[in-house]
């Protein structure tokens, strides 16, 4: 497939360097310019391209890896993309910590239904459930034992089999987790996040999910973080997570 990721932080950087490794043809946009996107994303053939052009004709997917609440800046960059272009967004909610508070989002507003109405278009909600070394380095080829999945949700059943294909193509079982509506239950701080969960793991943690607990747990995160000490390893983060549901 033909993919953009615009976005070449952590997350989006990684997943340029997968999916470029996986045979797809990659290019990665940043805001703050091309020399932002560090050399090891282009390795396996991903190339730079402006933002302006980040979502030209004939892109079969466009991936957003970009701090949560920004995308309505985009809005007029997307106004030209084909209908059916898959738009995926992989952003999380941190208010006060990685985004000004949201009083949409903070009312109840799912996360990603945010996003689609400040982008202007229907977006699927994947990759976000992971921690970018997890995404990193954790994965592995398909029918590995032990393989980690990664929710994916979205409404139109087609976008969101795409998404599942690109996911596992990045070496991790994708798992339905359904329509858009449903996809606060693997936003922050959810038992389905960041947790490294298998697929027969994951679908009790989604269906545990408490929105009000939840949000709550998310927002003792600098505390929780603080106690890990210095330079915590990806494995104490994900015990941090999966201990705060406990």
């Amino acid at each position: 497939m033909k993919v953009t990721v615009i976005g070449a932080g952590a997350i989006g950087g990684n997943l340029a360097a997968k999916l470029s490794t996986a045979g797809h043809d990659v290019q990665v946009a940043d805001a703050r310019g091309p020399e932002a996107v560090r050399a090891e994303v282009l390795e396996s053939g991903a190339r730079t391209v402006d933002l302006a052009d980040a979502a030209v004709q004939g892109r079969d997917v466009i991936i957003l890896s970009i701090p949560f609440g920004v995308a309505g800046k985009l809005a007029d960059l997307f106004a030209s993309v084909p209908d059916e272009t898959v738009v995926i967004d992989t952003a999380n909610y941190y208010p006060g910590m990685l985004s000004e508070p949201i009083e949409a989002v903070d009312h109840g507003q799912v996360e990603s239904v945010y996003t689609a109405e400040q982008l202007g278009r229907p977006v699927i909600k994947a990759w976000n459930a992971a921690l970018a070394e997890t995404q990193r380095t954790k994965g592995v080829p398909a029918g590995t034992p032990g393989r980690l999945a990664i929710p994916v949700a979205g409404d139109s059943d087609k976008a969101r089999k795409v998404a599942m294909s690109l996911v596992d193509d990045t070496g991790f079982d994708p798992y339905d987790t359904g329509t858009l509506a449903d996809s606060w239950r693997q936003q922050p701080n959810s038992p389905a996040y960041c947790t490294e969960l298998t697929l027969d793991e994951l679908p009790a943690a989604l269906a545990a999910a408490d929105r009000t607990k939840d949000a709550a747990i998310r927002d003792s995160l600098p505390e929780r973080f603080a106690a890990l000490g210095a330079d915590p390893t990806v494995d104490d983060v994900v015990e941090m997570n999966r201990a705060a549901h406990r």
